[in-house]
């Protein structure tokens, strides 16, 4: 129990936090990644880690059907999916956004692991948030006429409940650090829902921590003032979790300077990261989320505002079956294509 809450534990835990000699060297860093990535279900990733809290509530809640909802490539959707898979649950993502064209990628694992995708696009009259909060109702309905009971959880698992998954990672990354003696350390980790950033953050200062936080974000939703929405959703934990400390708006650390004008879009300089890593390292990154923050990180290191051997732990998140889908694939095959030579047969 944690903060007064329980959870079905099913995740490979402690995720490895590993020294990446490569790109230290590279850098002038000493640059650590942890891979949550490798957390289990459905390919892994960040959002399993605050699923654990969900399902607990939704199996106490007597339900029969996991209902979320996130964009049509929705990290977040697949491993619901994977979650209510699991544990013989049934599963719709309500995703409004247009098709992408072929069912790949994170749509594709959805529908294997059993998983309804209930794409609504959008009609130029309502906006997203009330498509999305008609076709969460309608869903509602129809698993209640069959006799379901649907447990709703937020998109990106982000709300006061799911961002427990991310204190438990700051202690986890805390005792790693220690253990590996990586001095004053801060972790790197793309900011997208928030619930990550919000858990690791309240779990290092709760804690008193000394390992340091800053958030890369991924999307323009944090605009003008991502420390002013970032102190709003702490004050939501805070009394939630009854914590017996605040936090000030100047606390928070998200940078706004590295997701090129929107969610999930193609982006050449985020590409040249990916295969970065993945040429030094064997590491895959994806698109979205942390292919975005390690360009960030690398930046960062160009503009002096991470220090010359400085420790640096990145936060993988996961989400590299988003490499699939075609708004990411069809450029990354035109990069790559020089390197694939065919061999005819002789005549």
């Amino acid at each position: 129990m944690l903060l007064g809450h329980e959870k079905v534990s099913f995740l490979h835990l402690p995720t490895p936090l590993d020294h990446l000699p490569a790109v230290s060297r590279d850098l002038g860093i000493n640059l650590y990644v942890k891979r949550d990535d490798m957390t289990g279900l459905g390919t892994g990733g960040n959002k399993l880690r605050k699923l654990e809290y969900f399902l607990f509530a939704a199996q106490k809640a007597g339900a029969t059907a996991l209902v979320t909802v996130g964009g049509p490539q929705t990290n977040h959707g697949r491993l619901t999916a994977a979650v209510a898979a699991k544990y013989g649950l049934k599963c719709t993502i309500v995703a409004v956004g247009a098709y992408p064209g072929e069912i790949s990628a994170n749509i594709l694992l959805d529908r294997m692991m059993g998983c309804e995708v209930y794409l609504v696009q959008p009609d130029g009259d309502a906006s997203e948030a009330e498509l999305e909060e008609r076709a969460v109702r309608e869903t509602f309905q129809k698993y209640e006429s069959q006799g379901d009971v649907p447990y709703f959880i937020p998109m990106g698992g982000s709300n006061e409940l799911g961002a427990l998954g991310y204190y438990e990672c700051a202690q986890e990354i805390t005792a790693q650090a220690a253990e590996q003696k990586i001095d004053d350390a801060r972790i790197i980790t793309a900011v997208g829902s928030e619930g990550t950033y919000m858990g690791l953050f309240i779990g290092l200062k709760d804690t008193k921590s000394p390992v340091r936080l800053t958030g890369i974000a991924i999307s323009p939703s944090h605009e003008p003032d991502a420390a002013a929405r970032a102190k709003g959703y702490f004050d939501q934990c805070h009394d939630f979790y009854n914590l017996d400390w605040v936090a000030e708006k100047e606390d928070f650390e998200i940078i706004n300077d590295y997701h090129w004008g929107a969610y999930n879009n193609p982006v050449k300089e985020v590409r040249e990261a990916i295969y970065y890593l993945a040429r030094k390292e064997a590491i895959i990154l994806d698109p979205c989320y942390t292919g975005k923050a390690f360009y960030g990180l690398m930046q960062m290191v160009k503009t002096g505002a991470i220090k010359q051997g400085e420790n640096i732990i990145f936060l993988h998140t996961g989400g590299t079956a988003g490499i699939n889908g075609p708004i990411h694939r069809i450029p990354m095959e035109e990069d790559l294509k020089d390197g694939i030579i065919i061999k005819k047969p002789a005549k």
